[in-house]
């Protein structure tokens, strides 16, 4: 119980930047829908160049912030030889990145249908190049159990964004209007451009606050160890790339299956809509930040010990992310004002975009068996079986059927490597999951968001129901869904009473403490 309750101190701190963050970076999205209009496609653009700077980083950091956990917890290796063999290998790589980038920008502009603005291309890939850099400095803040400062500079880099992003939407329009001369760098008409161009600024302005960290980069390159560590890490490249492939490639490839204005008009509805599903993207990374770190650690120490809480750290993720997922969808009437009435169609798209995000989360948890044993290679295939799903129901199904077709792409891509990873894993290393618990938790979820879906004339993953000739008014909406929502919170107290009277019994030791 210790090391789970110094497991949830972490991931609550790495929660608060991710989770805080994420929401503040919510704010973005009202902006941009109801700033950008859905009918030009703006916002189709944003949405597939950083879909390609998400794939981009998975390549330029390669696994290497894995890596860089295996070899810091192993016996006679210098953690410090291996941050600095890690942290300069990606750096330049990235730097290699960037120059080929320019060096080819106008052809590689013209293969992304971005032959008009070619600066794009040119601004997110220095972006991506400082993120995979900026990645092993994070990674070397987990290591080390500083979420303080990794939660500092996450959150310092989203008020800067946030700011930065407000000023040009809101107030430098205005300026423009009143004070030609002092705004004369403003073109009104530039609006996705500011976008990158402030990403570039936030991020290079946090690069700073890495210099204490960058000291220990003075070890250089160890070559034995790097050709050690590229062994490990080459298999994690290739399972990371089918993984982000699996999060991106529809936003991707839409705009080449669905070409033109009308492919990025829809994109970018489904863009903004599936931001409303993120939440559980953040639980998961806030959940990884703290969890891949501690089971290195603890497998270090003891693994017997590791796999039983392994087992119960499963049951509580799923647990937790369910939850999410039936906040998300007993609010989706309240939460869907987050971005313009045009874009409201993508909604149908959300519980499926989120479930998969829940399969994702549980996939990452089934994957320490073959990180812990070595055998990376079953991760890389798994993912690539899982890619090939999703891109095979998107190539067929998104000319009929949209950007629906992109979520279910999702859905079953992420379903089939979740049931892979534990049918394979149980085989090579044995976990007790407690199955029939996990299962229970699912049926709850389930049947309380049919029930939902049924009594307010709403969507069950993408199916309409009409039960009522009139739809209930929003406010019996919400009451009947908090109702529901309720019931799955009791369901929680009374299965898992002894972990309520473990909480409970801690708030009581820190607010009597003398």
């Amino acid at each position: 119980m210790a090391q789970l309750k110094k497991l949830a101190n972490q991931t609550a701190i790495y929660g608060l930047s991710s989770i805080v963050g994420r929401f503040l970076n919510y704010l973005l999205v009202p902006l941009y829908t109801y700033k950008i209009a859905a009918e030009s496609g703006g916002y189709g653009v944003v949405t597939n160049i950083y879909a390609y700077t998400a794939f981009l980083l998975v390549l330029l950091t390669f696994g290497m912030e894995t890596t860089f956990f295996r070899f810091a917890n192993r016996d006679g290796i210098d953690p410090k030889k291996a941050f600095s063999t890690a942290l300069l290998s990606v750096g330049l790589v990235a730097l290699t990145f960037v120059a080929l980038c320019t060096a080819f920008l106008h052809p590689i502009a013209s293969f992304l249908n971005y032959a008009d603005h070619p600066e794009y291309i040119e601004i997110m890939a220095i972006v991506t190049a400082l993120d995979a850099f900026q990645a092993i400095l994070y990674a070397k803040l987990r290591n080390d159990n500083r979420p303080v400062k990794f939660a500092t500079l996450k959150l310092s880099f989203i008020f800067l964004n946030i700011g930065l992003n407000l000023f040009i939407f809101l107030l430098a329009p205005t300026l423009y209007k009143n004070y030609p001369n002092l705004m004369s760098w403003y073109n009104p008409n530039y609006q996705v451009g500011y976008i990158f161009v402030v990403n570039l600024i936030c991020t290079s302005l946090i690069t700073l606050g890495f210099i204490p960290e960058l000291k220990d980069a003075r070890h250089g390159i160890d070559m034995p160890l790097l050709k050690k560590m590229m062994k490990y890490t080459g298999p994690l490249l290739i399972l990371g790339l089918v993984g982000i492939l699996n999060q991106v490639a529809d936003k991707i490839c839409y705009r080449f299956i669905v070409p033109g204005a009308e492919g990025e008009v829809q994109l970018g509805i489904y863009g903004a809509c599936v931001k409303i599903a993120m939440i559980m993207a953040v639980i998961t990374q806030a959940f990884r930040y703290a969890y891949e770190p501690f089971v290195f650690g603890e497998n270090h120490r003891n693994a017997q010990q590791n796999t039983i809480t392994q087992a119960k750290v499963m049951k509580y993720f799923v647990m937790f992310t369910l939850l999410a997922f039936l906040a998300v969808m007993m609010y989706l009437d309240i939460l869907r004002y987050i971005i313009q009435e045009k874009y409201w169609d993508g909604l149908r798209a959300v519980p499926i975009v989120m479930m998969a995000e829940v399969f994702m989360g549980i996939y990452f948890n089934l994957s320490f068996w073959y990180k812990l044993c070595d055998k990376t290679y079953w991760g890389a295939i798994m993912s690539a079986i899982g890619c090939v799903v999703m891109l095979a129901i998107n190539f067929i199904f998104v000319p009929k059927f949209g950007y629906m077709a992109c979520a279910w792409g999702g859905f079953f891509g992420y379903g089939i490597c979740m049931l892979l990873s534990y049918f394979i894993g149980q085989k090579e290393s044995y976990v007790p999951y407690s199955i029939l618990t996990i299962f229970k938790y699912f049926g709850i979820t389930l049947c309380l968001y049919f029930l939902s879906s049924l009594l307010t004339n709403a969507c069950f993953f993408g199916w309409q129901f009409q039960l009522w000739a009139n739809t209930p008014t929003l406010i019996v909406r919400i009451i009947i869904n908090t109702i529901l929502f309720l019931c799955y919170c009791a369901f929680i107290l009374y299965n898992e009473k002894s972990l309520v009277n473990s909480l409970f019994s801690s708030i009581q030791r820190k607010i009597f403490k003398k």
